[in-house]
Protein backbone atom coordinates (compact mmCIF):
# COMPACT_ATOMS: atom_id res chain seq x y z
CA UNK A 1 0.00 0.00 0.00
CA UNK A 2 3.05 2.61 0.87
CA UNK A 3 1.13 4.97 2.64
CA UNK A 4 4.06 4.55 5.55
CA UNK A 5 7.08 2.57 6.72
CA UNK A 6 7.42 -0.78 8.04
CA UNK A 7 9.15 -1.09 11.09
CA UNK A 8 10.60 -4.52 12.31
CA UNK A 9 11.59 -5.91 15.93
CA UNK A 10 13.19 -9.15 17.02
CA UNK A 11 9.83 -10.40 16.87
CA UNK A 12 7.27 -8.12 15.29
CA UNK A 13 6.37 -5.92 11.86
CA UNK A 14 5.09 -2.99 12.28
CA UNK A 15 3.15 -1.39 9.54
CA UNK A 16 0.56 0.47 8.24
CA UNK A 17 -3.09 -0.82 8.69
CA UNK A 18 -4.37 -2.70 5.57
CA UNK A 19 -8.09 -3.88 4.98
CA UNK A 20 -7.30 -7.45 5.83
CA UNK A 21 -6.73 -6.04 9.23
CA UNK A 22 -10.25 -5.39 9.82
CA UNK A 23 -11.40 -8.89 11.07
CA UNK A 24 -8.84 -9.75 13.77
CA UNK A 25 -8.91 -5.66 15.07
CA UNK A 26 -12.83 -6.27 15.33
CA UNK A 27 -11.70 -9.76 17.25
CA UNK A 28 -9.57 -7.28 19.31
CA UNK A 29 -12.77 -4.51 20.14
CA UNK A 30 -15.09 -7.18 20.43
CA UNK A 31 -13.01 -8.13 23.80
CA UNK A 32 -14.16 -6.10 26.72
CA UNK A 33 -11.32 -6.69 29.06
CA UNK A 34 -8.78 -6.05 26.16
CA UNK A 35 -10.75 -2.63 25.47
CA UNK A 36 -11.08 -2.04 29.53
CA UNK A 37 -8.50 0.74 29.06
CA UNK A 38 -9.40 1.23 25.89
CA UNK A 39 -12.84 2.94 25.27
CA UNK A 40 -14.61 -0.08 25.63
CA UNK A 41 -15.68 -2.65 23.52
CA UNK A 42 -17.20 -1.65 19.94
CA UNK A 43 -18.87 -3.75 17.35
CA UNK A 44 -17.49 -3.69 13.43
CA UNK A 45 -19.05 -0.03 13.02
CA UNK A 46 -16.81 1.69 15.22
CA UNK A 47 -14.23 -0.03 14.75
CA UNK A 48 -14.38 0.20 10.69
CA UNK A 49 -14.29 4.10 11.83
CA UNK A 50 -10.93 3.37 14.27
CA UNK A 51 -8.93 1.64 11.23
CA UNK A 52 -10.20 3.99 8.84
CA UNK A 53 -9.13 7.22 11.31
CA UNK A 54 -5.80 5.52 11.96
CA UNK A 55 -4.94 4.42 8.30
CA UNK A 56 -6.31 7.97 7.28
CA UNK A 57 -3.95 9.86 9.97
CA UNK A 58 -1.26 8.36 7.49
CA UNK A 59 -2.31 10.24 4.79
CA UNK A 60 -3.07 13.64 6.86
CA UNK A 61 -0.69 13.72 9.55
CA UNK A 62 2.44 11.54 7.69
CA UNK A 63 2.16 9.16 10.97
CA UNK A 64 -0.23 6.96 12.81
CA UNK A 65 -0.44 3.77 14.71
CA UNK A 66 1.09 0.77 13.20
CA UNK A 67 -0.41 -2.99 12.64
CA UNK A 68 1.68 -5.17 15.06
CA UNK A 69 2.54 -8.49 13.35
CA UNK A 70 3.65 -11.46 15.52
CA UNK A 71 6.64 -12.65 12.98
CA UNK A 72 6.74 -16.45 14.13
CA UNK A 73 2.96 -16.43 13.22
CA UNK A 74 1.66 -14.22 10.39
CA UNK A 75 -0.68 -12.89 13.06
CA UNK A 76 -2.28 -9.82 13.52
CA UNK A 77 -1.97 -8.59 17.30
CA UNK A 78 -2.48 -5.24 17.86
CA UNK A 79 -1.65 -1.90 16.97
CA UNK A 80 0.82 0.93 18.86
CA UNK A 81 2.76 3.78 17.59
CA UNK A 82 2.96 7.54 17.00
CA UNK A 83 -0.40 9.24 17.62
CA UNK A 84 -1.79 12.58 17.58
CA UNK A 85 -5.64 12.92 16.70
CA UNK A 86 -6.93 16.78 16.96
CA UNK A 87 -7.18 17.95 20.39
CA UNK A 88 -4.77 15.26 22.20
CA UNK A 89 -2.45 16.05 24.62
CA UNK A 90 0.59 15.77 23.58
CA UNK A 91 2.70 13.59 20.64
CA UNK A 92 1.71 10.07 21.64
CA UNK A 93 2.95 6.51 21.17
CA UNK A 94 0.37 4.43 22.11
CA UNK A 95 -0.25 0.86 21.97
CA UNK A 96 -3.38 -1.97 22.29
CA UNK A 97 -2.55 -5.52 21.73
CA UNK A 98 -4.93 -8.34 21.63
CA UNK A 99 -4.97 -10.97 25.05
CA UNK A 100 -3.19 -13.44 22.98
CA UNK A 101 -0.20 -10.79 22.89
CA UNK A 102 -0.31 -10.44 26.53
CA UNK A 103 3.05 -11.07 28.92
CA UNK A 104 4.93 -11.34 26.11
CA UNK A 105 7.15 -7.94 26.18
CA UNK A 106 5.57 -7.05 22.73
CA UNK A 107 3.88 -3.74 23.80
CA UNK A 108 7.34 -2.78 24.97
CA UNK A 109 9.65 -4.08 22.23
CA UNK A 110 7.37 -2.26 19.65
CA UNK A 111 6.36 0.52 21.56
CA UNK A 112 10.60 1.32 21.69
CA UNK A 113 10.54 1.07 17.96
CA UNK A 114 7.91 3.44 17.76
CA UNK A 115 9.41 5.74 20.15
CA UNK A 116 12.83 5.91 18.09
CA UNK A 117 11.21 6.48 14.32
CA UNK A 118 9.30 9.30 16.36
CA UNK A 119 12.52 10.88 17.76
CA UNK A 120 14.89 10.20 14.77
CA UNK A 121 12.43 10.17 11.50
CA UNK A 122 9.14 12.51 13.00
CA UNK A 123 11.59 15.01 14.54
CA UNK A 124 9.19 14.98 18.08
CA UNK A 125 10.62 16.04 21.32
CA UNK A 126 8.59 14.85 23.40
CA UNK A 127 6.39 11.61 23.69
CA UNK A 128 3.76 11.20 26.06
CA UNK A 129 2.07 8.15 27.04
CA UNK A 130 -2.21 8.72 27.99
CA UNK A 131 -3.07 5.90 30.47
CA UNK A 132 -5.74 5.75 32.91
CA UNK A 133 -4.85 5.25 36.87
CA UNK A 134 -5.96 1.84 36.83
CA UNK A 135 -4.59 0.51 34.01
CA UNK A 136 -1.34 -1.02 35.79
CA UNK A 137 0.25 -3.09 33.21
CA UNK A 138 0.09 0.07 30.74
CA UNK A 139 2.16 2.21 33.24
CA UNK A 140 5.02 -0.58 33.66
CA UNK A 141 4.91 -0.91 30.24
CA UNK A 142 5.68 3.30 30.17
CA UNK A 143 7.83 3.12 33.04
CA UNK A 144 10.27 0.02 31.03
CA UNK A 145 10.59 2.47 28.57
CA UNK A 146 11.96 5.06 31.00
CA UNK A 147 8.96 7.41 30.81
CA UNK A 148 7.42 8.86 34.10
CA UNK A 149 4.84 10.52 35.56
CA UNK A 150 4.24 14.08 33.99
CA UNK A 151 1.08 15.17 34.40
CA UNK A 152 -3.06 14.36 34.52
CA UNK A 153 -5.11 15.52 31.64
CA UNK A 154 -8.96 15.17 31.52
CA UNK A 155 -9.67 13.00 28.84
CA UNK A 156 -10.68 14.29 25.75
CA UNK A 157 -14.06 13.26 23.56
CA UNK A 158 -15.25 10.62 22.66
CA UNK A 159 -13.65 9.39 26.02
CA UNK A 160 -14.64 12.46 27.98
CA UNK A 161 -15.79 12.42 31.82
CA UNK A 162 -12.22 10.67 32.96
CA UNK A 163 -8.38 11.15 33.57
CA UNK A 164 -5.65 10.39 31.95
CA UNK A 165 -1.82 10.20 33.52
CA UNK A 166 0.19 11.50 31.20
CA UNK A 167 3.09 9.63 31.49
CA UNK A 168 6.09 10.85 29.01
CA UNK A 169 9.56 11.89 28.54
CA UNK A 170 11.79 14.05 26.04
CA UNK A 171 13.60 13.35 22.84
CA UNK A 172 16.65 14.00 24.93
CA UNK A 173 15.67 11.58 27.38
CA UNK A 174 14.92 8.62 24.92
CA UNK A 175 18.01 8.72 22.82
CA UNK A 176 20.39 8.96 25.98
CA UNK A 177 18.56 5.72 27.20
CA UNK A 178 18.63 4.41 23.44
CA UNK A 179 22.69 5.22 23.84
CA UNK A 180 23.21 3.60 26.78
CA UNK A 181 20.89 0.22 26.00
Amino acid sequence: MGIGPTLETERLILRPPRREDFAPWCAMHADADVMRFLGGAQGPELTWRSLCGMTGAWTIEGFSMFSVIEKSTGTWIGRLGPWRPHGWPGTEVGWGLGRSAWGKGYASEGAAAAMDYAVRTLGWTEIIHTILPENIASIRVAERLGSRMLRKVDTVPPFEGQVWDVYGQTAEAWLARAKQG
